[in-house]
């Protein structure tokens, strides 16, 4: 069942909200998880799945959390083609918030980046 507006503008802060439900972007080189290098499992703030694992964080320099891939069944793709280009958005799979954007230009095997706002996400360390 999808949760209203009204819920998540209760559950979260406005940042979260509009980044989350209304396709926003925190700012380049902002992200309180930009340089985080601790081991453990990014989540959605939103609902709480599990989305990234730390071992597929690189750092891209494009200034949000970029990762090379995702936790399988994570992630929901979507044709965005706001702001005059056509680009993949990338949603939790589980509540649909926006987390991002993936691109095919990764310097690893997968050739993937994602590039994710450090709003949509919360980070769980683990040993």
């Amino acid at each position: 069942m999808t949760k209203s507006a009204e819920y998540w503008r209760d559950k979260l802060s406005p940042e979260q909200f509009h980044i989350c439900f209304e396709k926003g972007t925190e700012a380049p080189f902002s992200g309180a998880l930009l340089h985080n290098k601790d081991n453990g499992v990014y989540h959605c703030i939103c609902c709480g799945q599990a989305l990234f694992a730390s071992k597929n964080k690189f750092d891209s320099g494009c200034g949000w959390p970029s990762f090379d891939e995702s936790i399988s069944g994570a992630i929901r793709y979507l044709e965005d083609t706001s702001h005059g280009m056509v680009r993949v958005e990338v949603q939790c799979s589980q509540c649909h918030a926006h987390l991002g954007h993936v691109f095919d230009d990764g310097p690893t095997l997968t050739h993937k980046r994602y590039c994710i706002n450090s709003v949509s996400m919360q980070f769980t360390q683990e040993d």
